[in-house]
């Protein structure tokens, strides 16, 4: 089979660290903050400007505080278990590996014999077992299984535990309802194809409520540590990180969230991202050979979609994925190691519609490779 003439133009694909923003230069990043302080001036106005920007493209209440934290997701996350849980039973939700990753924190770090729901790769756990007299963990979209919560609905609003929503792949790419959720976590790398490495913390008003009340029995680590004598440390919120940021990151995700609002703030970024998820759907649709690893449209990623391949294993999704990143037309999307062989293409809104278009040509090309 011929090659097909059309190439992606970014065949940037991956599900983290994810496309930059389409125009991105290094260039064109701000510089005055680079080799300053972050705790100078500059440094905490830069700062405080992304967060801002991250409020008015949230539309987050100022009753929810928002503080940018280290260690990406991962660390935004753990520090909300490790500074919050243990005053009340906790139940956690697990579709796919980081869900599962939450469990072994729960289960095996803080030891705290939580109830465990549990679903397969590709499906939902049934969300109306969940008490809400619990703490909740969860994450709103799966990025290693391409499953999604495909709503706020099922959170209890006279709830009495709090929920705690893993947000990192579903921030700026669904409308969130911020009055279901206590907690969320999130990092620049995913939907604003920022860079790794820090986490963005968002709290609620009954998780700050929790956190002046309430005092683990274990020891908390200084990068964990939100309270100060009883009360909120304010500064994390206000642009005062716990620990020292990159302002190299902060600038490119500042670069990336005044991209997002030039393409029509939340609404544009999810736009996009429904766009192209579409765009990957008819591909399937078009192909016996391809299917989706989700199979209810209603719980199904919009962002990391995961793609099934008839016959595959792990050699021939490592053959597959080589043959088209050999070509420079599609960069990283083999699926995740933990979860079933088949394909991962990260539809999030700093790609572009018509790169996704213009790779079920190249699918065909690499399959007929391989089967011929």
């Amino acid at each position: 089979m011929l090659q097909p003439a059309t190439r992606p133009e970014r065949a940037f694909f991956s599900s983290g660290p994810c496309a930059k923003p389409p125009g991105w230069e290094a260039s064109k990043l701000a510089t005055e903050s680079l080799g300053r302080s972050h705790r100078s001036k500059i440094g905490k106005a830069r700062l405080q400007y992304s967060i801002n920007l991250m409020r008015e493209l949230l539309r987050l209440p100022d009753t929810h505080r928002i503080g940018i934290v280290p260690g990406s997701d991962t660390g935004a996350y753990e520090m909300a278990m490790w500074t919050m849980l243990g005053q009340r039973a906790v139940t956690t939700l697990a579709w796919e590996s980081f869900g599962e990753g939450w469990v072994t924190d729960a289960v095996k770090q803080l030891k705290l014999d939580p109830t465990v729901i549990r679903a397969d790769y590709g499906q939902l756990p049934d969300l109306s077992q969940v008490d809400w007299q619990s703490d909740v963990l969860f994450t709103w979209n799966g990025t290693t299984s391409g499953v999604r919560v495909p709503d706020g609905d099922w959170i209890a609003d006279d709830r009495e535990g709090l929920s705690f929503a893993d947000a990192t792949s579903a921030v700026f790419a669904y409308p969130l309802p911020w009055d279901k959720i206590d907690v969320a976590t999130f990092s620049w790398q995913k939907v604003l194809g920022g860079e790794g490495a820090h986490g963005v913390l968002i709290l609620g008003p009954r998780a700050v409520e929790r956190l002046e009340s309430y005092t683990p029995a274990w020891p908390l680590p200084k990068l964990f540590r939100l309270v100060s004598k009883g009360k909120l440390t304010e500064g994390v919120f206000k642009g005062e990180t716990i620990n020292t940021p990159s302002m190299l990151a902060v600038e490119d995700a500042i670069f990336a969230l005044e991209w997002a609002r030039s393409v029509g703030g939340a609404d544009g970024l999810i736009a996009r991202s429904d766009a192209s998820a579409a765009a990957l759907d008819r591909i399937v649709q078009e192909r016996s050979w391809l299917g989706h690893l989700a199979a209810d449209p209603a719980s199904r990623s919009t962002t990391s979609v995961c793609l099934t391949v008839e016959g595959a294993d792990e050699a021939m999704i490592k053959t597959f994925a080589g043959l088209l990143e050999a070509e420079g037309v599609a960069f990283d999307i083999a699926g995740y190691r933990d979860a079933p062989p088949g394909l991962r293409i990260w539809c999030g809104a700093t790609v572009d519609t018509a790169d996704i278009e213009a790779l079920g040509p190249w699918f065909d090309w690499a399959w007929a490779t391989l089967n011929s």
